[in-house]
């Protein structure tokens, strides 16, 4: 029971980035363009993979909820903090953010899944080429996605569930940009050690287990190419695996920088840093990576604008 004289916060406080206000403008006008970049290059991925037949196929799929996902995650943190930093308010309503962190978390867990079911199907293609149509039916691609978004949601609906049930009384400040689970928990004035132990078990779930799933996929696709090596067989896994490894690369190295490295001095301000990294950076380059490495994508991109040009 908590005690009449105890007063709980019906708002946070967003201290936003380490930048001196005189900066805010030139930060304002690149975090926008980092959005804006986001939003309308995934889009742009999501339009071709609708419209150019050769790709409906299971990577494609994939693909295109991937960047929806994309599209989802960086729109739950980055307007906000644009708004903050365009009217140099720093407030967010508790129902907000604690809105705010189930967003986060179902859409960052729903990355990591489809990220494990495009290694998936590379590992497929590459090791059982003669079965990739019937092993990577149009059924099992639908259940993959479905099942990423149970298991996504009902993590995040989880950790929320044992957030809302913690009381923050006086103290309202959040040294972060958004509501971030473990800034949240450190500010809690009750027993977060369930909280805790919850992050550590299905965090393992979410993360580790579909992190060595995807070391398991590419360690078999290496062995394959090693059992038959041929210039032309590595040059078919590098143009299949190569946009999807970077991706990879990005998303699981802000994650072990963020949430896994020891923490220095000015901790504070550095996972801040790598937030930005996680939030916009990552989001951003996705479209890029598989647009400029992707022969499938830029030939789908040179047809319809030169669809467009012939029309017009």
């Amino acid at each position: 029971m908590k005690s009449e004289n105890e007063s709980i916060v019906s708002e946070f406080l967003l201290l936003g980035l380490p930048i001196r206000p005189e900066k805010w403008s030139i930060f304002f006008t690149l975090f926008l363009g980092m959005y804006l970049t986001t939003v309308l290059g995934n889009l742009l991925i999501i339009l071709l993979i609708r419209l150019d037949s050769r790709l409906h196929t299971p990577m494609y799929f994939f693909l295109s909820h991937l960047a929806l996902t994309d599209i989802s995650f960086s729109s739950v943190t980055a307007p906000k903090m644009l708004m903050n930093m365009l009217t140099q308010t720093q407030s967010i309503s508790y129902a907000g953010c604690i809105s705010q962190v189930y967003f986060f978390l179902s859409f960052g867990g729903l990355d990591s899944f489809l990220l494990t079911s495009m290694a998936y199907d590379r590992y497929v293609a590459i090791c059982h080429p003669l079965h990739y149509t019937t092993m990577m039916s149009q059924n099992l691609c639908l259940q993959l996605v479905i099942v990423s978004w149970i298991l996504s949601s009902t993590n995040s609906l989880v950790h929320t569930l044992l957030l809302a049930r913690l009381s923050f009384l006086k103290e309202n400040i959040l040294h972060h940009f958004f509501c971030d689970l473990s800034t949240l928990l450190k500010l809690s004035s009750s027993d977060t050690s369930i909280n805790e132990l919850v992050i550590f078990i299905i965090g393992s779930m979410v993360i580790t287990v579909p992190f060595i799933c995807i070391l398991v996929s590419y360690g078999h696709i290496g062995a394959t190419i090693l059992r038959r090596p041929s210039i032309k067989g590595i040059y078919k896994a590098l143009s299949t695996c190569g946009s999807h490894l970077s991706v990879v690369s990005l998303y699981y190295g802000t994650i072990i920088g963020l949430y896994y490295l020891p923490s220095s001095n000015n901790a504070e301000d550095l996972d801040v840093i790598v937030s930005v990294l996680y939030v916009l950076v990552t989001p951003m380059l996705n479209p890029f990576i598989y647009s400029l490495r992707n022969q499938d994508m830029k030939g789908a991109l040179r047809n319809i604008l030169s669809r467009g040009t012939f029309s017009v």
